[in-house]
C-alpha cells in the first residue's frame, strides 16, 4: 500500500499508525502548494480535491478523509490492536475522531493556520477554540489515553495538537492537554513519525524559497 502525505498534515496520523502496525507502506510525498508529488507527478489526479492523505491499497482502490483511512489501518492490522476490541468502545472512537475532524481539525485549526484569513476571523476562531480545548481537557484528566489503550485516536489527537506551535494556541494554557501532548511525543511511533516529517517539512520549505 502507498500513503499519499503533505509533511505534518493531517496524513501524519496514519503514518503513525503504520508505525505502530509495523505495517509495510510506501510513502509518496505531496508538495500542497503546487499539488504535485516528489516525482512530478500530477496530485490531483489522483484526488481532484488536492487534499492529503491518500491511500492505495495493494490492489490498487484509492481511499480518501483521514479517519476512513485511519480506520481502514486499524482493520487492516488487527493485531496492532488499534481499535478497542468491545462494541461501545469502537463507537467512542467513532465519536473521537468525528470530533477531531470537525470540531478542531476544520473549525479551528485550519482557520488559524490560514495565511489568507482575515485578522478578525482568527481573532473569533482564537476565541471559539477554547470550549472544546476545555471539554478535551476536562475528558483527559487523569487519563493515558483517550480510551482504554492506545489507539488511532491518540495518533490523530497528537497531530492536530501538534499545529499549536503554528499558530497563537498555547497548549500550556491547558496543562492536561499539554502533558499528554509530550507523553505522546516520546510515544516510538510518534517520535518517529514527527522527527522524519519535520526534516521533509524544513527541505519542502527550503525548496519553496529557492523556486
Amino acid at each position: 500500500m502507498d500513503l499519499y502525505f503533505s509533511p505534518l498534515a493531517c496524513s501524519m496520523a496514519t503514518r503513525i499508525a503504520l508505525y505502530e502496525a509495523g505495517a509495510p507502506a510506501g510513502f509518496l510525498e505531496v508538495d500542497g502548494k503546487v499539488k504535485r508529488t516528489r516525482d512530478g507527478a500530477d496530485f490531483i489526479a489522483v484526488n481532484p480535491l488536492g487534499l492529503v492523505p491518500v491511500m492505495r491499497t495493494d490492489d490498487g482502490r484509492l481511499l480518501t478523509e483521514n479517519t476512513a483511512i485511519l480506520q481502514y489501518v486499524a482493520e487492516r492490522f488487527p493485531k496492532a490492536r488499534l481499535v478497542p476490541d468491545d462494541a461501545w468502545a469502537r463507537h467512542r472512537l467513532r465519536q473521537w475522531l468525528s470530533f477531531f475532524s470537525t470540531e478542531l481539525h476544520k473549525a479551528i485549526y485550519i482557520p488559524l493556520l490560514d495565511h489568507n484569513a482575515p485578522a478578525a476571523v482568527k481573532d473569533y476562531t482564537l476565541q471559539k477554540a477554547k470550549t472544546p480545548l476545555e471539554y478535551l481537557s476536562r475528558y483527559l484528566d487523569g487519563r493515558e489515553y483517550l480510551l482504554d489503550q492506545f489507539s488511532i485516536a491518540d495518533g490523530y489527537l497528537f497531530t492536530v495538537l501538534n499545529w499549536s506551535s503554528a499558530t497563537p494556541i498555547d497548549l500550556k494554557d491547558w496543562p492536561v492537554l499539554y502533558d499528554y501532548y509530550k507523553r505522546m511525543r516520546q510515544r516510538p511511533s510518534i517520535s518517529k513519525a514527527l522527527d522524519e516529517e519535520r526534516a521533509l517539512y524544513a527541505a519542502e520549505q527550503e525548496r519553496h524559497k529557492a523556486a
